[in-house]
């Protein structure tokens, strides 16, 4: 652990003695949002558990932000105060019992109201975060600012550095299991690999390529696994479900054989378990037995880590089976330059405002290698996860599970964690204007984040919403639902002491890129794009 997320008054007696006993970092925010999402930021980046903390009165809101991280499998420890055994009851200012808000946002959820327990409840939240599926686990401390720290004199402390990161274990499957697995795999006319976060989680990127063309498997990746493939390797088709690029959902709602690796076949990858449809005979991999098979029956479910049980699957293939998919691989790789020519006029669009087409083709080849990518929900979640190609050595990605406003405050604590790799988020103007504050923390730690804002001055994902709601039209005072006030983020971000760039042309962003990689210090790159321009639907097959 490098870095703790903060607001005050919390545990200052710890934060103290870290100055004194540490190397850790003690990063103060502008609210407990942001220090969830700073620290998830820094955990989904290492895949070391992040660590943010909360006094009494704002855990409802550290709660709140628990959701993006629960939701993406990060793993994280937050420790909040609480009310002590004495208070609770008693209408002690500014306390409620907040304990139960916690329940459905993590793994593992404890008070300690004695400091002898505060050892083996730590070391226990610590295991809940990396083991199995990874993901959250809270810790609330007796006193209103967590004063059961106070108490400490010499507690015995168990170190285990094995839970210490993600995947804390790694099992194996099942050997007869993969045998039958890799049977059914070699036997399929049209399968298709799904790769999910699991598979990022576990580091098991270079072993699902290796599989996929050890059997020549066309791979389509969740936006939890966007990085896991290189955006231009052959048999890569893009991200299926609602986030989509149509070539992914095509090949997968064609195959005969699904093999979902590390995937929780949620509604968002599988667009309402529409891609593929229930009945797809499914093979699923994952760490957790209770997501074997929870959405789609499985002809084989394996139980392990991807990256140990796609090793096993390796040595268990026949790669002679391979010649037999020659036709599908084509098709795979047809529907992908489809999809390609569809949108190349868009891609390559000179219009101002700027198309987020041009912006997104531009970015894929203008992101240099080892960039990471962090993205926010909603329109810049669709944008990036079907229109941006990670291309290049080393490239990242990461993106919200759902909360807009993630992104800001999750990419400085990603460069936090990564100070040597550029880091580059994708975000509208809706989801930027929610934690603008933590432009000053980037200033004053000097976090060399570069914050690129898609500024169309809207929530325009809601435009059809808002046209059915007028019948049809966009009439009357519609602006009022969905349209902001055009503010300059370039002007905004020079105030703060960060650096500002606007572009406003399409062959701008070459120069403005990089600058901001190149300045040293915090950049907003702000792009202005065209407000009516809508990512594309999800591909649920033809209609007549």
């Amino acid at each position: 652990m490098t870095h703790v997320f903060f607001v005050p008054a919390i545990l200052t007696h710890t934060l103290a003695q870290m100055e004194s006993r540490t190397k850790i970092k003690r990063i103060l925010t502008h609210g407990e949002k942001s220090a969830v999402y700073m620290a998830d930021g820094y955990a989904r980046a290492t895949g070391r558990p992040g660590v943010s903390f909360a006094q009494c009165i704002g855990a409802a809101n550290l709660a709140a932000a628990l959701r993006d991280p629960f939701m993406a499998c990060s793993p994280m420890v937050v420790f909040t105060g609480g009310p002590s055994p004495h208070t609770r009851h008693r209408h002690t200012y500014q306390q409620i019992d907040d304990f139960p808000l916690f329940g459905p946002l993590t793994k593992y959820s404890a008070r300690v109201d004695e400091v002898c327990r505060l050892p083996d409840v730590v070391r226990q939240a610590f295991r809940a975060a990396t083991t199995g599926t990874p993901g959250p686990a809270h810790i609330e401390l007796a006193g209103h600012f967590g004063e059961l720290e106070q108490q400490v004199d010499e507690l015995t402390v168990v170190c285990e550095p094995q839970f210490g990161r993600v995947p804390a274990l790694r099992p194996l499957a099942d050997s007869g299991v993969v045998a039958e697995a890799a049977r059914l795999l070699q036997q399929a006319k049209r399968p298709v690999i799904v790769a999910g976060g699991g598979v990022r989680s576990s580091a098991a990127g270079q072993e699902l390529v290796e599989l996929a063309e050890r059997l020549a498997l066309p791979v389509a990746t969740s936006l939890n696994a966007k990085d896991v493939v290189p955006g231009n390797h052959p048999l890569s088709v893009g991200v299926p479900g609602w986030y989509c690029r149509k070539s992914a959902n095509q090949v997968v709602m064609e195959a005969d054989l699904v093999f979902f690796v590390g995937s929780h076949t949620g509604s968002q990858v599988t667009a309402k378990w529409r891609v593929p449809p229930v009945g797809t005979p499914v093979i699923q991999l994952d760490i957790n037995p209770e997501e074997l098979g929870r959405h789609y029956p499985n002809r084989v479910s394996l139980l392990g880590d991807a990256k140990v049980v796609l090793g096993q699957l390796i040595e268990a293939a026949d790669a002679s089976s391979a010649a037999t998919r020659s036709t599908w691989i084509a098709r795979a790789r047809a529907l992908v330059g489809l999809w390609r020519e569809e949108f190349a006029g868009l891609m390559n669009s000179d219009a101002v405002p700027i198309r987020p087409e041009r912006l997104c083709k531009d970015l894929t080849e203008l992101m240099p290698p080892d960039t990471l990518l962090l993205a926010e929900t909603g329109h810049s979640g669709m944008w990036a996860g079907g229109m941006i190609d990670l291309d290049k050595p080393g490239q990242g990605f990461l993106r919200a599970a759902g909360s807009l406003g993630w992104g800001l405050p999750a990419a400085l604590g990603a460069k936090l964690a990564l100070p040597d790799r550029p880091v580059l988020l994708f975000s509208g103007d809706g989801g930027f204007w929610y934690h603008l504050a933590e432009l000053e923390t980037a200033v004053r730690w000097n976090i060399a984040a570069v914050l690129l804002v898609n500024n169309n001055r809207s929530l325009n994902q809601v435009i059809d919403p808002c046209k059915e709601a007028y019948g049809g039209e966009l009439r009357g005072n519609h602006a009022e639902l969905w349209q902001f006030r055009d503010v300059s983020f370039a002007q905004l971000a020079e105030a703060m002491g960060a650096e500002g760039i606007r572009v406003g042309q399409p062959g701008e962003l070459v120069g403005a890129l990089d600058k901001a990689f190149s300045c040293g210090k915090p950049c907003v790159v702000e792009v202005i794009t065209e407000i009516t321009a809508m990512a594309p639907l999800a591909y649920l097959g033809e209609t007549s």
